[in-house]
């Protein structure tokens, strides 16, 4: 089943994981993205305000993107996305990390100006198995309503 629009009301709309993190993943991703020595060299790392090697805030933000794909936006009629609000990385990740992902939906209204679709704004936070804050993201996601909502009738 498709998941539209009128699927995500506000609230808690779900959990998902673990997804385990390896050594070799944060050290393939640094080297082709963000070589920088934190994420690539343990010794470096030991000496950096990280204190040990740990993965790249933008390789934790393509897991939590993997982890929302295959928990629901994979099955939903998303049309994508116009940004992320916002983006905080508060703790780092780290080698054989488990990560768990909660989602929020903070807002959901129906476009202004194509009453066929809908605004849903999600707030992710990934969390390690600990239950340590990683990462936490508010993106609004535009989905298609519907067809009975989508003639341009508002509600």
């Amino acid at each position: 089943m498709t998941l539209t629009f009128e699927d995500f009301p506000p609230g808690h709309f779900g959990s998902f994981g673990p997804r385990r993190v390896t050594r070799e993943e944060i050290l393939a991703f640094a080297a082709e993205f963000d070589p920088q020595p934190m994420h690539l060299d343990e010794e470096a790392a030991s000496q950096s305000m990280l204190k040990g090697l740990a993965g790249s805030g933008w390789h934790l933000c393509s897991i939590m993107m993997r982890m929302m794909f295959d928990g629901f936006i994979g099955r939903t009629a998303s049309l994508g996305s116009p940004g992320v609000n916002e983006l905080r990385w508060l703790a780092p990740f780290r080698p054989g990390d488990d990560l768990m992902l909660d989602v929020e939906i903070t807002d959901a209204r129906v476009s202004r100006s194509r009453p066929s679709t809908g605004i849903v704004t999600f707030k992710c936070v990934l969390r390690n198995a600990a239950g340590q804050v990683l990462c936490e993201m508010i993106s609004p996601i535009i989905i298609e309503r519907r067809p009975e909502h989508a003639l341009g009738r508002a509600g």
